[in-house]
């Protein structure tokens, strides 16, 4: 795999993860970071490269920060 695919792939794992700990459906997580829900969907499936500010607006929809998802990518690969 691309590195490139790969890094969408486990940032998205990450979200997954962290919104599964946060109790939070797709829809949820949309709402609380003013995203769309298929935006969120393909984010954890690894299909869209989102921006700096989607990020940001992820982390803060899922009450975390960028620091702490990276972290989870950093140390468990994702949740792999």
């Amino acid at each position: 795999m691309k590195s490139d695919q790969r890094i969408k792939k486990l940032f998205g794992r990450a979200v997954r993860n962290a919104r599964l700990r946060a109790n939070l459906s797709q829809e949820e997580l949309a709402d609380a970071a003013g995203l769309d829900r298929t935006y969120i969907g393909g984010v954890e499936r690894g299909e869209r490269n989102p921006s700096l500010i989607s990020l940001q607006k992820i982390a803060s929809g899922l009450g975390t920060t960028l620091r702490d998802l990276f972290a989870d990518i950093l140390t468990n690969g994702g949740g792999e």
